[in-house]
């Protein structure tokens, strides 16, 4: 036998490898090749791979290397959505696998623990093929012969008492695999067409069984499978498969009925346990199983007894818990109620059209009316066969049939989707088998689950029962008109539930209600059906909230025009709403569904949908949308709109539910806007009502309690639209509308401020305003006024409101208001009163009113040339130099660094700023200057002769401007050092305005290319650009102060990146190596020394700039130039002085010894000094910074030793080691001053002053006092 199956797998081998030599064939005919072989050409790529991995395994047979078997899953894992492609190899792959299984199970016999070693690999390859492709497409290529049953239940045996010792492993071991594997072989092998006692070895004399006693065969294979019932994993399933091919053989009743007494007593037993839900399972499934295999005659007698038991476990509490076993209940109760009822197709049932391609294409025009005919009059059939109706309304129905469809119509209510969709195939499958009058019967009790009081459960699992009724061609046309006004109700169904709503499942089943209805039905029926159906569908395809929902919709909009095919515009509906356009709800709203409203059977239905179900949503966003989108549809019916739509709107700004007066506000405002624009003017009764809308809302006081703030920018938006259409208001209420304004901007909440000054300002103020110039400027003022205001939500708004003012309204007071914004832009005096955001309203709003004043058609806005040349000049000094002190903020609260807010608006703001003045320094000013004076106060005459003279866009300027982007561009926070260097490259690079006076612009175009984007992201890439302009002095403080705030920051990869970048630049290689190395340290050392004393005290920079300074220590640079040695060294300890006195941050203080250690270190004049600083830290009070100064002190005497004479080094050393450094101060203190002693120096503390005099007292108290003069001293020494 072992021989034979060598042989067979060589044969196959052989076989394989000769189709897969055909197949790799490139030359052939597609339209004329086979489907496997076209498969081979273009799908599964991998198939070189997986065949070498397969040939390899079955010619060792077995699996030699477990990497194998993971390349074959994953390759096979690919599949899992089109296993189809696979199954023209499914041959090639399971079969020479199969037979290396039997063949090493006969080989090496089941008691060898060897066996299972091998097959477990092989199993996890095929079990992964039923994962991708399903067992019945891998079964079909099993082995099958009769001997080989005793093979695969010993095989079975030895993995089923065969247990591995690891547990909670990562990827299977292939127990699971192969206990699957085999019970799938022995599936197929019990349907040998022998009596299966007859196969059994183990019986010595087959007569005694008499075809009825099971075998011992059947009896283990009975056991083992009973024992995978209480399985958690698959095995349970493919053990219910095999007892239902096992015991509905004509040879298994006995073995049958004992199965079923077992399945009772423990459907009977059950209790509430971890191993029995995992059993019930499995017997429930089995039961299903075998109902749906066996014999009708057979089963009968055990429907009785099943039933019970069915409708008890049913009604049981361990079931309410279950789903998954309600769900196999609700199949199981199915199959007994078909197996009650005889197997017949009925008469009237409709049969709509052909199912086959090739019959409809041969089918005559006769043939097709005479279908439509059969299909359109269906009763009328009925009638003319009377006979045979009658004969099936006699039927005798069993009276069990009625308690399964009531147990299947509860089921369709049940609160999981799998328990109501197995509910409504087996409504649609009994009803498949009763008479004309019962299959009524049961559509009428579907009807009632969509009755008022049924929850969404009921109407979903009713939808579903309805389209497996119009599937199956059990719901007559006759009866359409019941059930399409239910289906048009569930397309639109959502209720509310607190803050959400449900009913998209019911949408969606709906939408395939509609599907299937498009399948089922000829168009001749189906004509007045889907003229009602199509706007409803539509509707729901553009305007539901869920995506899913739009595309069932759509797609079956798209069935009912391919099959139907009496949709007008169908064919241009179905390409614009498509699967892909309405993946984006606002395309759907904005674009779609406007393309689509275009044909007026249309039109009215979106209307009506907006209006009714979406203006008052729940979801605000949505609303929002809605109102839009209504407004985008007035173009093709004004007068509708107006008369209808809009008197609808206005009495729901006043509804009680929020979410309607919310909506209507808006849509009210949008309709206004859009009839507007297409000049149409609504009635004198209309206007009025719509001016009274907003007092109204304010008279019922709307603005307090729940969903004030969002009425509160639902009015700004009105008010905006309808200062927009000019829409007459008396004054009272322009007043009044103003004032309302004017209170939001002073809101808290940043959407009302950002809707009030940008909407509602921009446009109304023009309108509501008096046309004179004393309106302007009080409205002016008042703005202004709100600057200087203690609340902070008032000072936002009026900086946004001022950015959004017209230019009538700047003209007069241009001056007075940049520099008020200039001066809102600064960090406020008073700690209490900063804020970050209202500063980055007023970064904007100050460009904005810059962009306002200097945007002209026809060149200037002033009627002089003095008046243009103060303001550009104005905007050179004061807003030029505003927004680069902007960068400098740096302001951190308990939300983090919010100063970067206001750097990245800075940022935006000079960029804009630079091409203003560009601009106009290429256009110039005009010559002669006019002999009339300004209403404004005018500018001393030598100001503005001067101011002539002057360039707009100087070195200087151009100067601070790349050096402060370079500085931002280097700094640690991601966000702004891109926003840095992409503004820096647009300046450079701007094709429209060039920006002139860059000192080094071809170095910094060569720096910083024109075709970069997203690297700058990465700070490998951007470091090492921009450290090169530290070559350059212009730039180099600038570049500096941002680098070591990377360099000694504590992002790790951003400050590997810096060090690296930094290090590179100094290292210098290749000609004159040395003198560039010299000057290039030379000049990083000067610009230390500056950044140390311009940011003296500031802990912010002066903290990582130590860290720099001691990782450049570190590294040995400025130690070897002795030029720069002395003076850096000297600039660095007077520095250290002011910085370490009375420091309480550990990491200033960590950097400083080390720093002091580094240039104690140096054998100059300057280590004494240094030295002496060192040693002043170990009697300081902090215990950790008295040992890191004693570790410092022990290194430095161990570099230099001229420190100490060499007689007493020694004891020195012993001191160090020897004390605890850590201990009481007062030791510490002590062995502090033998050292000092011993170093020959004066103690001291670090409140000399640079030549080493001490202060006075005087001094030394006045430097105290002001040392932490306030508690936000102490906050902001300590880094907040």
């Amino acid at each position: 036998m072992a021989s034979r199956a060598t042989e067979e797998i060589s044969t196959t081998t052989t076989e394989t490898t000769s189709e897969a030599s055909i197949a790799s064939i490139d030359e052939h005919d597609d339209e004329n090749d086979t489907k496997e072989r076209v498969l081979h050409r273009y799908f599964v790529q991998e198939w070189k791979l997986l065949k070498s991995l397969l040939d390899r395994i079955v010619s060792n047979g077995r699996v030699t290397d477990p990497s194998a078997v993971n390349k074959i899953r994953s390759v096979f894992d690919k599949y899992q959505e089109q296993g189809q492609l696979l199954e023209p190899y499914l041959e090639t792959i399971i079969s020479p696998l199969m037979l290396v299984v039997r063949s090493k199970t006969v080989e090496l016999g089941s008691a060898s623990d060897e066996l299972v070693d091998i097959i477990k690999p092989l199993c996890i390859i095929i079990y992964s093929l039923v994962t991708v492709c399903g067992y019945k497409a891998v079964i079909k290529f099993f082995p099958h012969q009769v001997s080989d049953l005793e093979l695969a239940v010993s095989l079975l045996e030895k993995c089923h008492y065969t247990t591995t010792a690891t547990t909670l492993r990562q990827e299977s071991t292939g127990e699971m695999e192969a206990k699957c594997v085999v019970l799938l072989w022995l599936s197929i092998l019990v349907l040998v067409p022998f009596d299966i006692s007859s196969v059994d070895t183990s019986v010595t004399n087959v007569s005694c069984f008499n075809g009825l006693e099971p075998s011992p065969l059947v009896l283990k294979i009975m056991e083992f499978s009973k024992d995978y019932l209480s399985n958690a994993g698959p095995m349970r399933s493919i053990a219910g498969l095999l007892l239902s091919k096992l015991l509905t053989r004509p040879d298994m009743p006995k073995a049958f009925i004992s199965f079923i007494e077992w399945t009772h007593e423990v459907i009977s037993s059950a209790a509430d346990d971890f191993m029995d839900r995992f059993r019930l399972l499995g017997v429930v499934e089995a039961l299903a199983a075998i109902f749906k295999a066996g014999a009708r005659k057979s089963l009968l007698d055990v429907v009785p007894l099943s039933w019970v038991d069915t409708s008890t476990l049913m009604k049981s509490s361990i079931t309410s818990r279950n789903p998954l076993l309600r769900k196999f209940l609700m199949k199981l109760t199915q199959r007994i109620g078909l197996t009650c009822l005889p197997c017949h197709s009925p008469t009237w049932r409709y049969v709509g059209r052909t199912s086959l391609l090739r019959e409809n294409i041969s089918m005559t025009s006769i043939d097709k009316d005479k279908q439509c005919i059969n299909g359109l009059d269906a009763n009328a059939l009925i009638e003319h066969k009377g006979p045979d109706i009658l004969q099936e309304e006699v039927m005798e129905v069993p009276e069990i049939i009625e308690e399964i469809i009531e147990l299947l119509l509860s089921g369709l209510r049940d609160t999981d989707t799998v328990v109501r969709w197995s509910a409504a195939k087996g409504i649609g499958r009994i009803t498949s088998r009763l008479t004309s009058s019962l299959s009524d019967e049961v559509l009428s009790s579907v009807l009632e689950l969509f009755l008022q009081g049924e929850g969404d459960g009921s109407w979903h699992g009713g939808c579903l029962a309805l389209a497996e009724l119009a599937r199956r061609g059990l719901l007559l046309p006759a009866s359409l008109p019941k059930v399409v006004p239910v289906i048009v109700k569930a397309l639109h169904y959502d209720v509310r539930r607190g803050p959400h709503s449900v009913g998209s499942h019911v949408r969606d089943a709906a939408a395939y209600v509609c599907w299937a209805f498009a399948r089922a039905y000829n168009f001749s029926d189906m004509k007045n059906i889907l003229e009602r159906l199509a706007p409803h569908l539509l509707s729901v395809a553009c305007y539901d909230r869920e995506v899913n929902c739009r595309r069932a919709a759509s797609a079956a909009f798209q069935e009912n025009v391919g099959r139907q095919g009496t949709f007008p515009h169908g064919i241009d509906i179905v390409n614009t709403a498509d699967y892909f356009s309405l993946s984006s709800r606002v395309n759907s709203y904005l674009n779609v569904a406007v393309h689509i409203a275009q044909y007026k059977q249309y039109l009215y239905p979106f209307a009506e949908e907006l209006l009714y179900n979406k203006i008052g949503h729940w979801e605000k966003s949505l609303r929002e949308l809605a109102a839009e989108a209504l407004s985008a549809l007035v173009k093709y019916d004004p007068g509708y709109f107006t008369d209808f739509v809009l008197e609808k709107v206005i009495p729901g700004t006043l509804s009680s539910d929020l979410c309607m007066r919310h909506g209507a506000t808006i849509a009210a405002g949008e309709l206004v806007l859009a009839l507007h624009t297409c000049d149409f003017t609504p009635s004198a009764d209309k206007q009025k009502s719509l001016a009274g809308v907003v007092p109204a809302i304010e008279r019922a006081r709307l603005y307090r309690g729940k969903g004030g703030e969002i009425m509160r920018a639902a009015v700004s938006r009105f008010i905006s639209c309808i200062s927009v259409t000019h829409l007459p208001l008396p004054e009272k209420i322009k007043r009044s509308l103003l004032d309302t304004l004017l209170e939001n901007l002073r809101h808290p909440n940043a959407q009302i401020q950002a809707c009030a000054p940008l909407i509602g300002i921009l446009s109304p103020i023009l309108y509501l305003a008096n046309k004179s110039d004393e309106g302007f400027n009080s409205i002016t003022l008042k703005y202004l006024k709100l600057l200087e205001d203690p609340n902070v939500a008032a000072r936002r708004g009026s900086a946004l409101a001022i950015g959004a003012l017209p230019l009538e309204f700047l003209l007069t007071k241009w001056k007075f208001v940049l520099l008020k914004l200039c001066g809102a832009c600064s960090v406020e005096d008073n700690p209490d009163e900063r804020d970050a955001e209202a500063r980055v309203n007023a970064v904007r709003g100050l460009v904005s009113v810059c962009e306002t004043l200097t945007k002209s058609v026809t060149g200037s806005i002033f009627s002089f040339v003095d008046e243009d040349v103060a303001l550009y000049q104005m905007l050179k000094d004061e807003v030029m130099h505003t927004l680069l002190k902007a960068l400098d903020d740096y302001s951190v609260d308990n939300r983090g660094d919010v100063g970067s807010w206001v750097r990245e608006a800075a940022l935006r703001g000079l960029e804009r700023c630079t091409y203003i003045l560009c601009e106009k320094e290429s256009v110039g000013f005009p010559r002669q200057m006019s002999e009339a004076k300004s209403e404004m106060e005018p500018f001393p005459s030598a100001m503005v002769e001067t101011n002539q003279r002057l360039p707009l866009f100087d070195v200087s300027l151009a100067t601070n401007l790349v050096g402060s982007l370079t500085k931002q561009a280097v700094e640690k926070m991601d966000k702004i050092r891109i926003h840095a260097a992409k503004v820096l490259q647009k300046i450079l690079y701007n094709g429209n305005i060039f920006v002139p006076c860059i000192p080094h612009r071809e170095k910094l175009e060569g720096i910083i290319p024109c075709d970069v984007d997203s690297e700058w992201a990465v700070p490998t890439f951007s470091y090492p650009r921009f450290v090169q302009l530290l070559q350059f002095s212009c730039y180099s403080r600038y570049v500096l102060s941002g680098l070591v705030i990377s360099v000694g920051g504590l992002q790790d990869s951003l400050k590997k990146a810096s060090i690296m970048a930094l290090l590179q630049y100094l290292e210098v290689t290749g000609n004159g190596e040395d003198e560039k190395r010299r000057s290039r340290e030379n000049l990083l050392g000067t610009d230390l020394l500056w950044i140390l004393q311009e940011y003296k005290r500031c802990d912010r920079v002066i903290i990582p700039t130590l860290k720099t300074i001691e990782v450049l220590f570190s590294k040995k640079f400025f130690l070897n130039v002795e030029s720069l040695t002395p003076d850096l060294c000297t600039g660095v300890l007077d520095s250290l002085v002011t910085e370490l006195k009375s420091s309480k941050d550990f990491t200033k203080l960590y950097s400083g010894i080390s720093i002091l250690g580094y240039i104690a270190s140096i054998s100059n004049q300057l280590h004494a000094r240094a030295f002496s600083k060192l040693l002043f830290f170990l009697g300081h009070r902090y215990p950790k910074i008295r040992k890191a100064g004693a570790d410092q002190v022990y290194l430095v005497l161990l570099q230099n030793g001229d420190i100490i004479a060499e007689g007493k080094l020694d004891q020195a050393l012993e001191i160090l080691s020897e004390t605890c450094w850590e201990g009481e101060i007062g030791e510490a203190k002590q062995k502090r001053s033998q050292l000092y002693q011993m170093a020959g120096l004066e103690e001291q503390t670090l409140l000399k002053a640079v030549d080493g005099k001490p202060k006075t007292n005087g001094e030394q108290r006045t430097c105290v006092s002001d040392e932490n003069e306030s508690y936000s001293a102490l906050v902001g020494s300590s880094g907040f």
